[in-house]
């Protein structure tokens, strides 16, 4: 037994490695409240703590490393943990018990605890160091695939196992011909058979995924990059990017060269109770060796976490005896899921086999001979019973029905029974249905972040979700609690519920719809989806209504990196004339901006400053260009190929078609963005089967299809209507886009609206093709108005003054100011990269070093002794009623905001110290149980409005001044400009933040 009795942390656990499971180990030491006595020292290599790389290809959809974030800096401070992020244990000294860093830390040990975790095989191929091969395994990892994607058409995957698919993945979310090279004959060879990987390879293809098995590679060939790779059977692929996926090994270097014993396949060699050679030394996670066997998942190295500092905490029962190797996951939109012994020989058990290709299912389950035993399976397309098979699975208890009950999947009444309470919900934690539901009673849980907060459950691959979403409720449900999907705090409706009320009260207001049926002041939530419904039924110009809109709307621009902006005009099916090509490159070198044409048949110029946008639009709409609305939730493109016009297969004007129907519901509001496509032909060019609605051309009219899409889960569209002219399709389309215009919930895409209508694609075809609610008149007349009413959002800006003064940089200055380091890469100029870590500027070196914040800081910068006056910064009418507008002071930037529906006024930095970018003022504004609150539009990260502080603890707070009106006059209390410059000048803010990340 190790004692834990002695109260002054004289003794010291080292941790090495903060990964997932190094993080894992950290909260149990808290939960066994062995930080209280023992000094916890944690070394983790990559510059940032731990973050989820179960969800790695996340990334690829939001860019935003702190999504992927398992924990904060903050947390091990409270803690009492002492982290040092970006630097790597170099050597462990045993006899002396003390490790040694590469920044040169010395730190004896009481307890030493490896959680290394792996490195990505490499196989020694000729050409693999090239420039444009890159490893698929931390976030720098996908930051440089990003970056060199953008210049290149095409990538290889080397690995067909589980990560090379994720690879595969994030390549074609970036619009890259894709291919996947396997040496083994099958996918996923570890986890499925050649009929699990067969039906896995059909549903990938669809997406149109090459796929390559049985291949070895020889070589990556290209002289300054890659052009392509070589196989030994001597033929060859053209592609410009590789990426390797092939396996990983253990990171047991250090482990080696301290002395420890290495398994016959690497990886630590540790015992039942998980102690190295040396009993002082823990290894837990992908390095530990345990029984020959090398853990790949994080279900196990989770265990191995809790067993060990279950011991340090004196229990010494608890022993890691093998870890499940059950998994449960989404391969590029596809159910994948094993259990159990998936791989046992007619000597062992039987074979159980459904293969359904039509539906794009197969299952397969093992069982004893008598039948009486379920040893394991394969779930592909279908694995919503997966949580109770895998639970049958190991318990090992004997059938209480026929076998083929079980094979025939969750439509049949065994599927449908309840789970028991040891029914694993989430493997990634470990977490029972009976955990869940006690946690729900006892702790009073009402919310599914209050559950994944206090459980874990869902915070991995959250494949997990759904399940743990429908328990919450269910116990809701049995407490008396209602069970509600409110928009907000503010709103005790649904987004749909909204739409009714404020259709059939006429509502045109967002004050009118607070005061009918809300309560508050609303918030970044309900605002937009308000602005949206608003312009979904009454099509007046977004700007004319109150400052509601996110900002993307509120600048008529999508806001980027930095705070700038995007240029993106229509381009109707994708067709351009010379000259406005010209025009649209005339303007971009005029201004620097980025150029890049789009999947969607577009061209986006990106870097434009807000009170740049009106001159820009001014020249575009002069050459006849309109918005694209690629700031809205809107119809963003309807993508055709050339159809009869051009193509020798084309059967009819796909062109023309996308044209008039890309000009029809231009402008057009909805619950999400919304894409069309025509292809000419079977061929499907234009990928329509993957657009919320997309027509195929036959050779009597058109295929319909609806609610697809590519992104994240792409999803195949559903077959609607067959042979149609195109009379006949404007109408259905207008009657099926107005109906999930009225019907889908918020930010919800077709896709998912379907999959969650009862009846699915039959009561959708019902309600639009064959009038089953008696409402098609009214849906046709709806859109007709809306085709009407459309007027180019940017042409009234351009032709109206008042409008156009709402650009301007600062309400008190006509000075601008860039406020983002700019550099230029590949001939084009684009933001600097911002530091991963926290930015060392010059004045927050002693303070950082002294385990401040940046709120610590202005608070010893500017006392309450600093001398202040009132400072006269514009007009009352200069500052949008409910927003907020930009005044510069000295070289600071402040946002002050108008909060009229609550009489208040309010005024912070407008730097938003999560990423450094100047833009508070263009957040929305709103409340959180009362208090006052703006919200970054660039992360939705929210700050109180009275005192500063991060409404959700995540990042610093921010300087906040107090204001004041006189005689129609706002005033700050500030002191003088030099005080302020010394903390939050722009200059200095920018500047050094992108030296520091350059490296200058």
């Amino acid at each position: 037994m190790i004692s834990n009795s002695s109260p002054d942390r004289s003794r010291t656990i080292v941790v090495v490695g903060n990964g997932m499971v190094g993080h894992r180990f950290c909260k149990r030491l808290v939960d066994h409240e062995l930080h209280k006595c023992f000094r916890i020292v944690v070394f983790g290599e990559e510059p940032r703590p731990a973050y989820n790389r179960v969800g790695l290809t996340q990334f690829f959809d939001h860019r935003d490393a702190d999504q992927l974030a398992m924990t904060t800096l903050e947390w091990y401070q409270q803690h009492g943990i002492i982290l040092h992020v970006g630097d790597r244990v170099k050597t462990i000294d045993r006899q002396n018990r003390q490790v040694t860093s590469e920044q040169g830390r010395e730190i004896v040990y009481d307890f030493l605890t490896l959680a290394t975790g792996s490195t990505p095989f490499v196989p020694p191929i000729d050409g693999i160091e090239m420039p444009g091969v890159f490893v698929y395994r931390t976030i720098e990892d996908l930051e440089a695939i990003i970056a060199w994607a953008d210049g290149v058409c095409s990538a290889a995957v080397i690995g067909g196992g589980l990560l090379g698919l994720e690879a595969a993945r994030a390549a074609h979310d970036l619009e890259l011909e894709t291919h996947v090279i396997e040496f083994a004959p099958r996918l996923m060879p570890r986890q499925l058979d050649d009929g699990g990987s067969a039906l896995l390879v059909e549903q990938i293809e669809k997406l149109g995924i090459q796929l390559h098995l049985g291949v070895s590679t020889e070589k990556i060939m290209g002289e300054d990059s890659v052009s392509g790779m070589r196989f030994a059977d001597g033929s060859e692929l053209e592609v410009e990017m590789v990426i390797v996926s092939a396996g990983i090994r253990p990171r047991d270097e250090l482990a080696k060269k301290s002395g420890l014993k290495i398994g016959t396949r690497g990886g630590v060699v540790v015992g039942n109770q998980l102690t190295s050679s040396d009993p002082r030394i823990f290894a837990i996670g992908e390095v530990a060796s345990h029984n020959d066997m090398l853990y790949g998942l994080v279900a196990p190295g989770y265990e191995m976490a809790d067993v060990v500092a279950a011991r340090l905490a004196g229990d010494e029962k608890v022993e890691f005896r093998g870890g499940d190797l059950s998994a449960k996951l989404k391969l590029l939109g596809v159910d994948v899921a094993s259990f159990g012994d998936h791989e046992i020989d007619a000597n062992q058990g039987r074979a159980l086999v459904m293969e359904d290709p039509c539906a794009g299912v197969y299952r397969k389950l093992l069982v004893d001979h008598e039948g009486k035993k379920l040893l394991g399976g394969i779930l592909v397309g279908d694995a919503s019973d997966y949580g109770r098979l895998r639970s049958i699975c190991l318990e090992g208890a004997i059938l209480d029905c026929p076998p083929g009950q079980l094979l025939a999947g969750p439509q049949t009444g065994v599927a449908e029974q309840p789970m028991s309470g040891d029914d694993q919900v989430c493997s990634c934690h470990n977490v029972s249905r009976e955990e869940l539901i006690e946690v729900i009673q006892q702790k009073q849980v009402t919310s599914l972040g209050q559950l994944k907060s206090c459980t874990s459950a869902g915070s991995g691959c959250g494949g997990c979700l759904p399940m743990v979403t429908r328990i919450l409720n269910a116990e809701l449900s049995k407490s008396g609690q209602l069970v509600r999907k409110d928009l907000c705090e503010h709103f005790a409706y649904t987004r749909t519920e909204l739409f009714q009320i404020i259709k059939i009260k006429q509502i045109r207001t967002f004050q009118q719809l607070l005061s009918e049926c809300g309560s508050g002041d609303g918030c970044e939530i309900c605002k937009p989806t308000v602005a949206s419904i608003l312009a979904s039924l009454w099509n007046e110009h977004i700007l004319e209504q109150e400052t509601l809109q996110d900002t993307n709307d509120r600048f008529l621009a999508n806001i980027q990196r930095g705070g700038l902006y995007s240029v993106i005009p229509r381009v109707p099916g994708g067709e351009i004339t010379p000259e406005k090509l010209i025009v649209l490159g005339q303007v971009a070198r005029k201004y620097n901006l980025y150029t890049k044409i789009t999947g969607g048949q577009r061209i986006d110029l990106f870097g434009a400053q807000g009170y740049q946008l009106p001159d820009i639009w001014e020249e575009l709409v002069a050459a006849g260009f309109e918005s694209g609305h690629a700031y809205g939730k809107a119809l963003r493109t309807v993508k055709s190929c050339v159809g009869s016009t051009w193509c020798r297969y084309g059967l009819h004007d796909s062109v023309g078609l996308a044209i008039q129907l890309e000009k029809r519901y231009r402008g057009i509001r909805a619950p999400h963005k919304i894409k069309g496509g025509v292809s000419g032909c079977v061929r499907e060019c234009a990928e329509a089967q993957g657009k919320d609605f997309g027509l195929v051309a036959t050779e009597n009219g058109y295929n319909l299809y609806v609610c697809g899409n590519g992104g994240a889960r792409p999803r195949h569209a559903d077959l609607l209507a067959v042979d149609l002219d195109e009379e006949t399709v404007v109408r259905y389309l207008d009657r099926f886009l107005v109906y999930y215009i009225q019907t889908a919930d918020k930010l919800t895409r077709t896709a998912t609206w379907l999959e969650n209508m009862e009846g699915g694609i039959d009561y959708l075809r019902d309600v639009v093709i064959d009038d089953h609610l008696g409402i098609c008149e009214e849906l046709e007349r709806q859109m007709q108005y809306l085709v009407e009413t459309y007027r180019c959002e940017w042409k009234e800006v351009v032709d109206n003054p008042e409008l156009r003064s709402r650009f301007r940089q600062f309400v008190n200055s006509d000075e601008n100011e860039l406020g983002i380091e700019i550099i230029t890469e590949r001939g084009q100029r684009r933001p600097a990269d911002w530091k991963k870590d926290r930015v060392m500027l010059p004045i927050l070196e002693e303070v950082t070093r002294g385990g401040k914040t940046i709120g610590q800081l202005q608070a010893e910068h500017l006392p309450d002794d600093v001398p202040t006056c009132w400072v006269d910064v514009g007009r009352v009418e200069d500052f949008p009623s409910n927003g907020g507008a930009t005044v510069k002071y000295g070289e600071v930037q402040i946002a002050v905001f108008n909060f009229n529906s609550r009489g208040e006024w309010y005024a912070c930095q407008n730097m938003c110290p999560h990423k450094r970018a100047f833009v508070l003022s263009q957040g929305i504004i709103g409340d959180l149980d009362g208090e006052p609150k703006v919200a970054c539009p660039l992360h939705k990260r929210t700050f109180s409005l009275k005192d500063g502080r991060s409404l959700a603890g995540d990042t610093d707070p921010v300087h906040v001044f107090p204001v004041r009106v006189e005689e129609g006059r706002v005033m700050l209390k500030l002191p003088a400009e030099e005080n302020l410059n010394a903390v939050l000048a722009t200059r200095e803010l920018c500047a050094t933040a992108c030296q520091s990340a350059c490296g200058k």
